[in-house]
């Protein structure tokens, strides 16, 4: 590789794998979008906004998708994106696809499409079962009112509030992923909400596949609206990487689309995560507010707070250690004397101002170094009445209180 392709290398994190090591693949320029402007003259056409063409390809799994890509311009909520294809070989490929996967679904399930467009696909499984429940969501796909038509959401699908509400058997998405700037968190975020409410769900998802573009050599597969282009590589490394498990991996259409027929994992070790993560959450609520009243009361009691930046400074904004009630901060660091807390003001003074003006309560934010500081005050004289550190939501005395922080051995441990 030469100094100039070396060059080229650039940090991208990639939306089907994660890795971010990507080089250039494709420069279109400035275009303007390809399928939604939807010109009504010549004049309106020529003015469109043209975007940046920057495709790059990911070293990892091949993912070739738009640097410069920003969800932001594409006008979906002005033109929906309803896909158009009445050709024969693209209705049998739909009848095909249909029939094998409703054979996934019980009676009275409930199956979902998320990115439902003009509403056809779904209608056509609703017709074809009336004892399962078909929903679509998609907020800019088309309504209807027909008889035994599926039910058509115009919102957002979100994974956590509507796997709980709907309990899908099936969720289908097709000529969606492409179009996001994240789909591999889009399919993690299916994967997990069926997880953390314990459900088996089947998910059945389409893209366009650039095989063949890019083995022909094809540019105009790649335009602004099509952020992500799926090999079949990338797209099966994205199912991979998101936990689920793949039951096969397909193409139709003459290998211009490839498809992926996968169910949830039950992925019992990232809910256990999950779960510790709202416990913690939780509970730091709760100690906060056992903390915060012990700290009122600490206000007019001669106190000085022994650290002003980092953990202490956390410290200090978090539980409310104003200037007014608290403002005397020390730190053991010369350096930082005539600095000021960030975020409260104190001025923050050296460790000797405590032996000019005794304090009767010393509090030490930071746990790792409170052994060290009490050390420090004891070789320096400095003899406060008590001094306090935090501990599970309460502030307790370093010498006579439970907890980890008082010897050489625990530190360590």
């Amino acid at each position: 590789m030469t100094i100039n392709e070396a060059a080229a290398v650039r940090e991208a994190p990639c939306p089907a794998c994660g890795k971010h090591v990507a080089v250039p693949f494709y420069s279109g320029g400035d275009q303007c979008m390809a399928t939604l402007e939807w010109p009504t003259s010549s004049e309106a056409a020529l003015g469109l906004s043209r975007y940046p063409l920057n495709f790059v390809a990911c070293v990892a799994c091949g993912h070739i998708f738009n640097e410069s890509f920003m969800y932001v311009n594409v006008p979906y909520s002005e033109k929906p994106n309803l896909m158009f294809n009445r050709g024969i070989n693209w209705s049998l490929f739909l009848k095909d696809l249909g029939d094998d996967l409703l054979a996934l679904v019980e009676n009275a399930g409930t199956v979902v499409e998320i990115g439902y467009g003009d509403g056809s696909f779904l209608d056509m499984l609703a017709q074809s079962r009336s004892d399962v429940r078909c929903i679509g969501f998609d907020p800019h796909g088309a309504t209807t009112d027909s008889t035994n038509a599926p039910e058509l959401r115009q919102e957002l699908f979100i994974a956590q509030a509507h796997i709980a509400e709907l309990r899908p058997q099936l969720i289908i998405s097709r000529h969606v992923l492409e179009h996001l700037e994240n789909p591999l968190g889009f399919v993690e975020q299916l994967e997990f909400a069926a997880s953390w409410h314990d459900l088996e769900v089947y998910l059945y998802i389409e893209v366009p596949c650039v095989d063949n573009a890019v083995k022909f050599g094809r540019t105009v597969d790649f335009y602004y609206e099509h952020n992500s282009q799926f090999t079949t590589d990338s797209f099966t490394k994205m199912l991979e990487r998101s936990g689920l498990i793949i039951e096969k991996i397909s193409h139709g259409y003459n290998g211009e689309i490839v498809s992926g027929l996968c169910r949830t994992s039950g992925n019992s070790a990232q809910v256990a995560q999950a779960r510790h993560a709202t416990e913690f959450r939780l509970e730091a609520a709760e100690r906060a507010v056992r903390l915060s009243a012990q700290i009122d009361e600490l206000a007019d009691n001669n106190v000085a707070i022994w650290g002003g930046t980092g953990k202490a400074a956390a410290f200090i904004n978090s539980y409310g250690l104003d200037a007014a009630r608290f403002p005397v901060v020390v730190d053991s660091d010369p350096e930082k004397a005539g600095t000021f807390v960030p975020g409260t003001g104190q001025r923050i003074e050296f460790r000797d101002h405590l032996k000019s003006h005794p304090a009767a309560i010393v509090v030490i934010p930071a746990h790792w170094r409170a052994l060290d500081i009490v050390k420090e005050m004891q070789r320096e004289s400095i003899a406060p009445d008590r001094v306090l550190i935090e501990h599970e939501g309460q502030l307790v005395d370093f010498h006579t209180g439970q907890h980890p922080y008082g010897n050489d051995h625990a530190l360590a441990g």
